[in-house]
């Protein structure tokens, strides 16, 4: 069976035709699930199906083997059509162990597929999740589809002629399992086995063993008994277009790159590597040839330091980073504020407070960009809505933070971090022209008749400073903490100028340009609005479409300036007669919409580590309706 190609006749066997499917694959963290959900979202992007992910993994770099903390999973919801979310429950679950099982059988509905990799269900490895009885064999899942695979025994069996140790033939288990649910979902294979060849080309032997244990996994689909129906998903129907499958990390990567070539800038990055962020450091560094500097600093402190550095030298100056890091960046992002340079803070939020929660998601850290910082540092506030929107917000943040030279938020999260979706490659065209234009010259008249440079001298239409490149003559400058003079930038104490230049920070961020809020309200009727931000996009719109079905009235509206919010907010607010506001948080939004608009803004929160699901959406929406 090994050495059979894939390009086998194919049995007479059923095949059915589905609109979408959600597989997860679950196993400990060193069985590769990330890898394997990986490979099969590439090759369902590839095949033109539309896509969401959710990779789920522990904090811990090796968790202890076989237990419940220890499990990873990646979950892949792919159809024929327009989808929004990883989905709801999965229908089918590949488990290869006892404890992905027990942690993930909850989630899974009546009738739904598993497919176990029998050879871990020994004693030892069942008691060390607390099954007193194997649960293959006691009844206790009749409810669903069992498969049992001796994933372990047919890996071994299919490189017994590979030369290699047994524990490291173990390790292509995972590629056996991807292949049988390539043969299982008709997903192309090529690919595959061309990623495999190049990611362990150093080890030619290991590259082949994970072919063969993949090829091996297909051909089991293609021969065994137990599997008698496979499966078609249909491409879906996108706008035209070229697409790539696309996490919201490189996306971010890629916005941020597209930032610096469209305004002409080089990119520097100055950052500390912390979870969920160092992925954009990772891809940063790799982009030498469009200008970007990637520093990974001693600390969160030194990075931020650097990328303002940069700024006052006349780069676009950025750093990344998750919640614990926003705090101790805190000080220097107040001195952006007074200096007033452009820099992009990105945040990618995850579990909190302190530690929390390394690898899960959360969106708990809107309080902290919007106030977090001693005395009055407004900073605009900018949230990309799914992964793929990483990329268009990472411009929009950065042509705020150009235009009105303020360092600039940008609030994504783990879940939107690490998931994925197809995304349609823009033209170089369609992208906005950021280009700046610094200070080359004197600009105020002196009462003497002589020319100097005043370097708090505002535009009056944005009031933005005067971005001057050190070095330049004529243009020597005072930098520093302190409160500057209006104008001339010395340092001020007197109390009627300080008040002034606050005020006018403040009105410099109120008065940033951004887009009116688009409801989605098709018939005009609703009385119950839904208003997000961040990455609830998804799971909120997925809930609306399902109270639509059912015969129910509801408007959705989501948010991606939340610093300062749309103008025409307040009266999209007042058209409703109830507000939901659903947040992975204890209602940050909600509150802040409460206390400037005045509205009974009604929280639905969750902070789990994990989004939410349309189902529990959905259900909240025709709560809150049924009480107008």
């Amino acid at each position: 069976m090994p050495g059979r190609s894939i390009s086998v006749t194919r049995q007479v066997k059923q095949v059915k035709q589905l609109d979408r499917v959600i597989i997860r694959f679950a196993g400990d963290s060193g069985d590769g699930m990330q890898l394997t959900g990986d490979r099969f979202t590439s090759e369902t992007a590839s095949f033109g199906n539309d896509l969401s992910t959710l990779p789920n993994f522990p904090a811990e770099i090796r968790a202890p083997a076989g237990t419940l903390p220890g499990v990873s999973s990646f979950q892949l919801h792919f159809a024929d059509h327009d989808i929004l979310t990883p989905g709801d429950a999965p229908h089918v679950l590949v488990a290869m162990n006892p404890a992905a099982l027990k942690a993930n059988i909850p989630d899974l509905p009546k009738g739904a597929e598993i497919i176990v990799n029998t050879d871990e269900f020994g004693k030892r490895a069942l008691s060390k999740v607390g099954y007193d009885a194997n649960p293959l064999e006691d009844g206790s899942l009749q409810a669903y589809n069992i498969h049992p695979v001796p994933l372990t025994t047919l890996t071994l069996e299919a490189l017994a002629d590979s030369g290699l140790a047994r524990r490291d033939a173990e390790r292509a288990k995972n590629m056996f399992a991807l292949g049988l649910l390539s043969w299982m979902y008709h997903r192309p294979t090529e690919a595959t086995e061309g990623f495999l060849r190049q990611k362990f080309a150093k080890k030619p032997e290991i590259a082949e063993a994970n072919v063969t244990a993949f090829k091996a996994g297909w051909n089991f689909g293609e021969t065994t008994e137990d599997f008698a129906v496979s499966y078609e998903v249909a491409p879906a129907r996108l706008p035209l277009g070229t697409y790539r499958n696309i996490s919201g990390n490189l996306a971010l990567a890629y916005g941020l790159i597209a930032a610096g070539e469209r305004s002409g800038l080089e990119l520097f990055l100055g950052s500390y590597p912390i979870t969920p962020a160092s992925d954009v450091l990772h891809e940063l560094s790799k982009h030498k040839n469009f200008r970007v500097r990637t520093f990974q600093a001693e600390d969160e402190i030194a990075g931020i330091g650097a990328a303002l550095g940069a700024a006052f030298g006349g780069k676009l100056g950025v750093t990344t980073t998750s919640g614990p890091g926003v705090a101790l960046k805190s000080e220097t992002i107040g001195l952006a504020v007074s200096l007033e340079l452009p820099l992009l803070v990105v945040d990618i939020q995850r579990g909190g407070p302190s530690t929390g929660l390394p690898t899960k998601t959360e969106q708990a850290d809107l309080l902290q960009a919007m106030y977090g910082r001693n005395g009055e540092a407004p900073v605009p506030i900018v949230a990309p809505a799914t992964p793929s929107d990483c990329f268009d917000a990472a411009i929009e943040a950065a042509r705020i933070a150009l235009a009105y030279r303020t360092p600039v938020f940008l609030l994504s999260d783990g879940y939107l971090a690490n998931g994925s979706e197809p995304w349609r490659i823009p033209t170089v065209e369609s992208l906005p022209d950021l280009r700046v234009e610094f200070a080359t010259a004197p600009n105020h008249v002196n009462e003497d008749g002589t020319e100097s440079f005043w370097p708090y001298k505002r535009d009056p239409e944005t009031l933005a400073r005067p971005w001057a490149v050190p070095g330049t003559p004529g243009l020597e400058h005072r930098i520093g903490g302190i409160e500057k003079q209006d104008g001339t930038g010395n340092i001020s104490y007197d109390p009627a100028n300080h008040d002034f230049m606050v005020r006018t920070r403040q009105a410099k961020i109120d008065g940033i340009e951004v887009p009116d809020l688009e409801v989605d309200d098709p018939d005009g009727a609703a009385r119950t609005l839904v208003i997000g931000w961040g990455s609830t996009y998804g799971p909120i719109t997925a809930a609306v479409r399902r109270v639509r079905s059912a015969g129910g009235e509801v408007a959705q509206a989501h948010l991606r300036h939340l610093n300062p919010f749309p103008a025409n907010l307040g009266e999209v607010l007042a058209r409703y007669d109830r507000v939901l506001v659903p947040e992975m948080n204890l209602g940050q939004l909600a509150h802040l919409l409460r206390a400037k608009y005045l509205v009974d803004a009604q929280s639905f929160t969750q902070v789990r580590g994990l989004p939410f699901k349309a189902e529990q959406l959905a259900a909240a929406i025709e709560e809150v309706s049924a009480n107008v």
